[in-house]
């Protein structure tokens, strides 16, 4: 391999990273706020309110119905109008959160979901307001799922930012594209494929390295 195709796979590693990294904390800033919605605002939880309940829990599921490659076409107008173009890393960030903000959201709720409703009752018993219930009990007590949906969503991330690459995202998968199959250059496509392996393989190691600790502290 050439230097100035070892300096581009560099370039589109780096592209990569800055997009699954941008877009994840987006999506757990986002995703994590409406898995607790959902959770205490259904029937029997804490803030229970069904409209809120079934109108969120309906939008999330649109979103999570669209095929990634259609919802980055869809989501040109939005992205021109955050971020100014269409085209680049930068770019990508918006239907790449949007893609995965819902479906981190669902994750994190069957997350929460699994946490001893005892547990809750006895916090109500104690006269815990139910902001301290969702602070110190469900949150913490759901911890461990949730890192390891977080990084579920991150490796599933890591590929729908290849798939940008498809339409001038950048990264590997524009890489891949371009390079890979468009000229027939097999070393590179190969060389991109392998690069994304070890991401995921860095990536699952390490979310779930990080889950098993929390969840040894927790016991």
């Amino acid at each position: 391999m050439t230097r100035p195709m070892f300096d581009l796979l560099l370039k589109g590693l780096w592209e990569t990273i800055y997009m699954t990294a941008a877009s994840g904390a987006l999506s757990f800033v986002i995703g994590l706020p409406l898995a607790l919605v959902l959770v205490t605002t259904d029937k029997g939880g804490i803030f229970q309110n069904l409209l809120v309940n079934r109108s969120l829990g309906w939008v999330v599921n649109a979103l999570r119905s669209v095929p990634f490659i259609i919802l980055l076409v869809a989501a040109i107008p939005l992205t021109r109008w955050l971020v100014g173009t269409a085209i680049g890393v930068t770019a990508a960030i918006v239907p790449l959160t949007l893609a995965a903000a819902p479906y981190y959201a669902r994750v994190a709720e069957v997350s929460l979901r699994e946490v001893d409703r005892a547990l809750i009752d006895a916090a109500r018993a104690m006269g815990a307001t139910r902001m301290t219930i969702l602070r110190e009990v469900l949150v913490p007590e759901a911890l461990p799922g949730l890192v390891s949906g977080f990084t579920v969503t991150m490796v599933t991330l890591i590929g729908a930012s290849a798939m940008a690459g498809a339409v001038g995202a950048g990264g590997l998968g524009d890489i891949a594209i371009r390079y890979g199959h468009q000229r027939f250059e097999t070393t590179i496509m190969v060389a991109v494929v392998v690069i994304l392996i070890v991401m995921v393989s860095i990536m699952q190691w390490a979310g779930d390295a990080l889950a098993r600790r929390i969840d040894h502290r927790q016991g």
